[in-house]
């Protein structure tokens, strides 16, 4: 089809296909529908990460198709802002506010459990809280902040709600980023993590070996719980706060080709609400199509079966006790 082969031209020359031309082309070529018109009554939808940018404006996108949204983030009030501030175009129940910082497992362990508790089916569990650091912080638990919030508070939280998920045969959507593409696979055990030193610690490059391990990390669930279906995407280039605040000199070069926020949004919101989604569970999208998790010989090679179990190890391990605590 003509519209493959433009969009596979895009992506290969990647500034096209992850600005505003791409959304642009592709959403005409291919005649999207508008995510908002869905209907999604009686279903329940966890969003993290829904004060601001990106997950913001899928909870805008989703708020008029009926779904009972629950919002998980760290601060309250702002939350509550976003739930009056769609609360005229909800047509389904109120959303729900569950405060929790997804770098912090416990207060991510309590959430979980008070969200299964509440609703026995979960439709769909969205992963898109984080945020790019300039400096090396860390959790309470003693982890790298961004691997904290991006990578192990998410398997923690859908590691709780798998039994709700699976009840519904829902699925999990995780909005990774573009930039993972250039973060190769660490090989973690014995001793090593996907923690970058204080001394080396770059916080670009972390961010993106976090996104990395988000992708692995979808496919390995795809392979583990065949009844419940797994997304993960990158949203291209969007002028969200979180590119203004944390790469401002990247925002200053690409302004005039970025994507809005609801441009970034729509297929998080689509993968979150689509009856079906049309390709195989683990798979990475971005504009509505399945696109490769590779670009560089190099991060091929680098993700291997032992990286991969290494990696899978690793997070169980370190969210082994917040489980049930």
């Amino acid at each position: 089809m003509m519209s493959n082969f433009v969009s596979s031209l895009l992506d290969t020359a990647i500034v096209p296909g992850f600005s505003r031309v791409g959304f642009f082309v592709r959403s005409r070529l291919n005649h999207w529908d508008q995510v908002s018109s869905y209907d999604l009554a009686n279903k329940v939808v966890v969003i993290t990460g829904p004060t601001s940018g990106l997950g913001k404006e899928c909870v805008r996108i989703l708020a008029p198709t009926g779904a009972q949204l629950v919002l998980i983030a760290r601060n309250k009030e702002k939350c509550e802002d976003v739930i009056a501030s769609v609360r005229e175009i909800c047509t389904g129940p109120d959303p729900v506010c569950v405060v929790a910082e997804m770098g912090d497992l416990h207060s991510v362990g309590m959430a979980a459990r008070e969200i299964a508790t509440r609703f026995p089916q979960i439709s769909a569990l969205v992963h898109n809280a984080g945020a790019l650091l300039n400096s090396r912080e860390e959790s309470p638990q003693g982890l790298e902040q961004t691997v904290a919030s991006h990578v192990v508070g998410p398997h923690l939280l859908t590691t709780v709600l798998m039994p709700n998920l699976l009840a519904a045969q829902g699925r999990v959507v995780t909005v990774s980023s573009g930039g993972m593409y250039s973060a190769e696979l660490p090989m973690v055990g014995h001793g090593r993590t996907l923690e970058m030193r204080a001394d080396n610690y770059n916080g670009t490059k972390q961010y993106a070996i976090a996104k990395r391990a988000q992708v692995t990390l979808n496919e390995l669930w795809a392979k583990q719980e065949l009844s419940v279906q797994f997304a993960c995407m990158h949203p291209g280039w969007a002028d969200t706060p979180g590119v203004q605040d944390s790469i401002p000199r990247f925002r200053q070069i690409t302004r005039p080709i970025l994507r809005t926020v609801a441009e970034g949004a729509d297929t998080i919101a689509w993968l979150a609400a689509v009856t079906v989604i049309p390709g195989a569970s683990g798979s990475f999208w971005s504009d509505r199509e399945v696109r490769p998790t590779h670009k560089l010989p190099s991060t091929r090679r680098k993700d291997t079966r032992d990286a991969r179990e290494n990696l899978w190890q690793w997070c169980n391990e370190v969210i082994a006790p917040f489980i049930l605590e």
